[in-house]
């Protein structure tokens, strides 16, 4: 039996507006979408071509739950997220050109190319990249959560991690932490249906993975993550509560991985038919449509938005492919911190 909180989508331009959008904001999120996918569809291209090293991972389907999530986080907010979570790095600004340099391990990427080709992120930004064993950065991110408190600051973390990872021991240790100090962090579980081939019934025995957030004492809320605006007008409720001092909240944003779980997985546990149900409900087609429909996209209006992202995407592909590779003298640059680097070093 569910316990958490299941999200109704938004329907008129009003609510759109109550949730804190305007119609510019609207065309922006559009625009990032596209921007976001394109990415990624230009980073199949380089995977064939043999320039991106290692595997390559995308979040084809989840762009919509990224963007949205991330239009909702402040300016001084912190994130941790994940390799489904592209559009949260376009919508805090990282640059086109310096994603695609950073899957092909070049110098001008936010690693300087000493980390895996999906292991960034912009400290400038307020983000944090993300290591393998995705559950770890929810401790990283309650932590950040406590800092706030301490500090007083209102500023809010947002930790990201997938269903498959709710199953391990960091996700309940984060989760308890932030209950028992009712920190300003927000979770959101990208909930993509399966765990590389591990289906979700056989992951947890709840009907969500927000109906756990009751027992470590905050609310837990189910929300379509093909639903642009339904995710961000959550998302921002569930950071604006936090940031308020009233305590964290669990999301969980259900949607279908479009892909394998990498290029190297053809995907083929996943029944075909749950492919095609969910195609029908493609984030940025969903929301292209709702603009056309709520908004009044004219013609020209979306004819200027997607040339401008396919310039942008081109002129980007073409800058990270120019981008050197790092120099390996400068190998350990960046790696290891010293505390005369740190802005609060911990001994004192």
């Amino acid at each position: 039996m569910a316990v958490a909180r299941e999200a109704e989508p938004i329907s008129s331009l009003r609510e759109v507006k109550e949730a804190g959008l305007d119609r510019e904001d609207l065309l922006g999120i559009y625009r990032n979408l596209l921007i976001t996918r394109g990415i990624e569809e230009r980073g199949h291209i380089l995977y064939k071509q043999g320039k991106i090293p290692g595997s390559f991972y995308t979040g084809r389907g989840n762009e919509g739950a990224s963007v949205a999530i991330a239009t909702a986080m402040g300016p001084d907010d912190v994130g941790t997220p994940l390799h489904r979570d592209m559009g949260v790095h376009v919508t805090r600004g990282v640059e086109p050109w310096r994603i695609l340099a950073q899957y092909m391990g070049r110098a001008d990427g936010p690693t300087k190319g000493r980390d895996g080709n999906v292991h960034m992120a912009d400290s400038n930004l307020g983000l944090l990249a993300m290591v393998s064993h995705l559950p770890a950065m929810l401790p990283v991110a309650v932590g950040c959560a406590l800092a706030f408190r301490i500090r007083e600051e209102k500023r809010v973390a947002v930790a990201w991690f997938g269903e498959g990872a709710a199953a391990r021991g960091d996700t309940h240790e984060g989760m308890n932490l932030a209950g028992v100090r009712r920190l300003p962090v927000v979770f959101i579980c990208d909930n993509n249906q399966w765990a590389y081939s591990t289906p979700t019934h056989l992951g947890f025995p709840t009907e969500h993975v927000a109906d756990r957030a009751q027992a470590y004492g905050f609310e837990g809320v189910v929300v379509d993550g093909t639903d642009v605006l339904a995710v961000y007008r959550e998302a921002r409720r569930a950071i604006e509560k936090a940031r308020a001092g009233d305590g964290p909240t669990l999301i969980e944003s259900v949607t279908l991985r479009m892909e394998g779980h990498a290029v190297h997985d053809d995907a083929f546990y996943v029944p075909k038919y749950m492919f095609e149900e969910w195609a029908k409900n493609d984030p940025i087609e969903r929301f292209r449509t709702w603009l056309r429909e709520n908004a009044d996209m004219s013609d020209e209006e979306e004819d200027e938005i997607t040339g401008g992202v396919k310039k942008v995407l081109n002129d980007a592909l073409q800058r990270a492919d120019e981008s050197p590779l790092p120099d390996p003298s400068s190998l350990t640059e960046g790696v290891f911190a010293t505390p005369e680097e740190l802005d609060t070093p911990h001994h004192k």
